[in-house]
């Protein structure tokens, strides 16, 4: 992990990642063509901050922190002044498994209590089971309630939401 950063993401490496997930989709190209434009939106207005783990320069994990809940599904009780919605939860293929999003995880966490914000909550689907067994393992053992979100393209989703004080 020598040559591996955690950061803040800017404006160009928003873009290098999105066009990337953008590349990489298979039958969701559309929603994630609109996810960027959003996110790149959301970020110039302060509503979310994106952070990377960089490996060598190249972006290989991601998480996002929302912080304002206008931009969240089913915002009720899951983002505040003091609690931020954690979204993306992403690592390249070949980097999964090896501790570089756990570090990127921690560096995030930090960064928000450092913030002042005092909980994080996330969204998972029920079917995602690999998933939950890590954001368990990461805390996130508070479960708020279900509810459902809906893409840009009119796919509806079953959503579990969890939440985790930060202390």
């Amino acid at each position: 992990m020598d040559n591996y950063i955690c950061k803040i993401a800017s404006i160009d490496e928003m873009n290098t990642k999105w066009d990337y997930s953008i590349d990489n989709a298979t039958d969701d190209k559309e929603n994630w063509i609109i996810w960027k434009k959003d996110n790149i939106e959301r970020f110039q207005k302060g509503f979310i901050i994106p952070y990377y783990g960089l490996l060598d320069g190249r972006i290989i994990c991601e998480c996002t922190a929302t912080l304002n809940p206008s931009v969240v599904q089913n915002s009720e009780n899951l983002v505040s002044d003091k609690t931020a919605y954690l979204t993306a939860f992403r690592t390249i293929p070949e980097y999964q498994g090896q501790g570089y999003f756990s570090k990127l995880f921690k560096f995030m966490i930090e960064d928000l209590k450092n913030r002042g914000y005092e909980k994080v909550t996330l969204g998972v689907e029920p079917k995602e089971e690999k998933n939950k067994e890590i954001y368990f393992k990461y805390g996130f053992n508070e479960h708020i309630k279900d509810s459902k979100e809906v893409y840009p393209d009119g796919t509806e989703i079953e959503v579990e939401y969890y939440g985790k004080a930060l202390k």
